[in-house]
């Protein structure tokens, strides 16, 4: 892999911005930022902030540049970081030429709903780009407290070592540590079913029940996202590693985690629609439970907290009667 000096991040929420602050320590690097709102990318330039997001992060517009033509954005990038949301990834790039020679990071912890897929299978059917230039982000790491430049570790995945170390290099700073993995695959469909489990302690907890059956639930999570992933891609894994158990934890408990938001409105009574309205950011669970429940109809794999995740959001399943249910399954 080349000597990255180039990188271009696609994507204008709280994650890409938090992405633009880590890669923005290594002052070496040139960074050009494609947002699709021209006001959004005019105010960085001029004032050096996202207004929108994380506005309190400040950004060196030395070294960093904020378009909105994403075919510039990418041109001469050395790395291509995705960053935005699965739901809306299709729309941005069907219609863009992507460079096949250019190594590529996936930050999206969510699927593209179009083609039910991740984001790896996706740049690969869609975009002729090779499963050797990929490399997945996971682990648990909230944007907002990257903001705060609260201690936080990342995961690289990719399926080969050289590439990823680079990469862990360039995110590693004082208040970001890294390490690599070799599941690819695995890592990415972990940081999907995580967004859905936590819709689903979200759900509970909107419910009214406790920490102690919340701990229950999270432990069967873990069950369930480790049957799962032996059946789609039987690679030498341990889900107790911080990218999946990690970062399923975080995700679960976390008053910044807008899928148990998502859930706990759920659980309060809220309908589908009018949670969705009341967040002004996506909840990438909402489209991985489709999708998941989908691509388990092939798998075959016992998924009870998934599929009673699926009836009460796409069955429209009274909430307390599917979660009752659902009781049986736990242990």
């Amino acid at each position: 892999m080349k000597v990255i000096k180039n990188i271009c991040i696609l994507g204008g929420g709280s994650w890409a911005t938090a992405l633009v602050k880590i890669l923005g320590e290594q002052q070496i690097l040139n960074i050009r930022w494609w947002l699709r709102n021209e006001d959004d990318a005019r105010h960085i330039n001029q004032f050096g902030h996202n207004p929108k997001y994380l506005s309190s992060v400040a950004i060196n517009t030395r070294q960093v540049l904020a378009l909105t033509n994403i075919t510039e954005a990418c041109r001469n990038a050395d790395l291509i970081v995705l960053a935005i949301p699965g739901a809306f990834l299709h729309r941005a790039l069907h219609q863009v030429a992507l460079p096949t020679d250019t190594y590529y990071l996936s930050a999206i912890k969510g699927m593209v709903p179009e083609s039910r897929q991740v984001v790896a299978r996706y740049l690969e059917s869609q975009h002729g780009i090779h499963p050797m230039n990929m490399a997945i982000l996971s682990g648990p790491c909230h944007a907002e407290e990257v903001a705060l430049e609260k201690l936080s570790y990342l995961t690289i995945a990719s399926l080969e070592e050289e590439p990823a170390q680079a990469i862990a290099a360039l995110l590693t700073c004082r208040y970001i540590r890294t390490s690599v993995s070799h599941d690819l695959y695995g890592a990415e469909y972990a940081a999907v079913l995580k967004n859905i489990y936590a819709i689903a302690a979200g759900i509970a907890h909107g419910l009214g029940y406790g920490d102690n059956y919340q701990a229950v639930l999270v432990a069967s999570a873990i069950r369930e996202m480790e049957r799962f992933l032996d059946a789609l891609h039987e690679v030498h894994r341990d889900v107790k590693e911080s990218a999946y158990l990690g970062d399923l934890l975080v995700t679960a408990y976390s008053q910044f985690s807008r899928n148990r938001t998502f859930g706990t409105m759920l659980g309060k009574g809220y309908s589908v629609a009018n949670a969705q309205l009341e967040m002004n950011m996506i909840a990438e669970g909402y489209y991985a439970t489709d999708s998941v429940y989908t691509l388990n109809k092939e798998l075959g794999v016992h998924m009870p907290l998934l599929e009673a995740v699926y009836h009460i959001i796409y069955g429209k399943h009274p909430v307390a009667e599917t979660w009752n249910a659902l009781n049986h399954h736990l242990s």
